[in-house]
């Protein structure tokens, strides 16, 4: 029997790991992996790793410090987006519900596919640019 990687999480990388993190926790309902809790109120923290999981315990999102991140220009190729992440909701009134959510996150919205027969969809930019898709499944 052949043995195949398994795939942990997807990372992404971020000049704000926590403030990503936060964003995705919010959107998602994930939770912080022990360890990677938001500190104390008044403590400082500078992280370069942060770990979001599933509530029953499975990884799901790294956020990796780097120094700079320049953001895609899609739907232009200048600067491609090389990865982003595709999220599903049941139907039309739960897509709207999640773009509300999403913009009050902070995303901002770069497609509206709303009204698409075949595919409703939103494309948005996270906190740092990276694009994700919420869509009708």
């Amino acid at each position: 029997m052949t043995a195949y990687p398994q795939l942990l999480h997807t990372v992404l990388d971020t000049t704000h790991p926590r403030e990503l993190a936060e964003f995705y926790r919010q959107l998602l309902g994930l939770a912080y992996r022990p360890g990677d809790e938001p500190p104390a109120e008044g403590a400082s923290e500078a992280p370069d790793w942060l770990v979001l999981r599933h509530p029953d315990g499975g990884n799901v999102l790294a956020f990796q410090l780097v120094d700079r991140l320049p953001p895609t220009t899609w739907p232009e190729h200048d600067l491609p987006m090389r990865l982003h992440l595709d999220f599903t909701v049941p139907d039309t009134a739960e897509l709207d519900r999640q773009r509300q959510r999403a913009e009050a996150l902070g995303a901002r919205l770069l497609l509206d596919r709303y009204d698409d027969p075949e595919e409703p969809l939103y494309v948005f930019a996270d906190l740092s640019g990276h694009p994700f898709c919420v869509f009708v499944r």
